[in-house]
């Protein structure tokens, strides 16, 4: 069965090259140039990932995508921009957004973005869950716990924290997480890794759990009691 993504995007001319290209890689691509009737195709048929464009006609691209994490609708969302400052990038990942590119962009790293994001997602039913602390990760459901408390994590956020849990007690460095996390340059962004280290710890520690997360200043982060 194909993949399916869903392309938001009101620029027409994007649009059309975004859904040639994935179609060729064998997707199966639905377009919409408007952000409500994205938004109710979503919750009525969850896609595999979606391309969202952040300035759009109707509602913006920020508001779909805090809607559909208020709604605990967890389909990996890149975000597609003409925006290139700093403040912007970090707006979209803290709403929720997995991935975040500006236009213009080359469409062989885009579709680099894409597979990067399916791959993360993609379900591995057969691993058992793993346990550091009080702390539990399930592969199968892509969910944390502390105690009897459920924590919700975005792709990204899944990703980052399942790498400390394989290695635990391990010091990684930045380049060592640039590198299985997103697998590609995010362009430079000297910040990324604490924006989601901030996010994983905003869950992790919400009932004012012990920290497990820490900071070995000038080299990387570790997980450890």
């Amino acid at each position: 069965m194909l993949e399916k993504i869903i392309i938001v995007e009101d620029e027409a001319d994007i649009a059309r090259i975004l859904e040639r290209r994935l179609a060729y890689e064998g997707y199966h691509v639905e377009v919409f140039y408007e952000g409500e009737p994205a938004l109710e195709r979503i919750y009525d048929d969850p896609p595999a990932l979606v391309l969202l464009d952040l300035t759009l006609p109707d509602i913006d691209g920020l508001i779909i995508t805090k809607e559909l994490r208020a709604a605990d609708v967890q389909v990996p969302t890149l975000m597609l921009t003409a925006r290139d400052a700093i403040p912007d990038r970090i707006t979209g990942l803290d709403v929720g957004a997995d991935d975040y590119m500006t236009k213009p962009f080359n469409t062989d790293e885009l579709m680099a973005h894409v597979r990067a994001l399916l791959r993360r997602s993609a379900p591995e039913e057969s691993q058992d869950a793993y346990k550091f602390a009080d702390l539990i990760l399930n592969p199968a459901s892509r969910l944390a716990s502390r105690g009897e408390r459920v924590i919700n994590l975005t792709a990204k956020e899944y990703d980052l924290l399942e790498f400390f849990m394989r290695h635990p007690n391990q010091v990684l460095t930045r380049d060592q997480i640039f590198d299985q996390i997103w697998g590609y340059d995010f362009g430079g962004e000297s910040n990324i890794i604490e924006v989601y280290i901030r996010y994983l710890r905003s869950k992790l520690e919400a009932d004012g759990e012990a920290r497990l997360i820490d900071t070995v200043r000038g080299v990387g982060y570790v997980l450890r009691q």
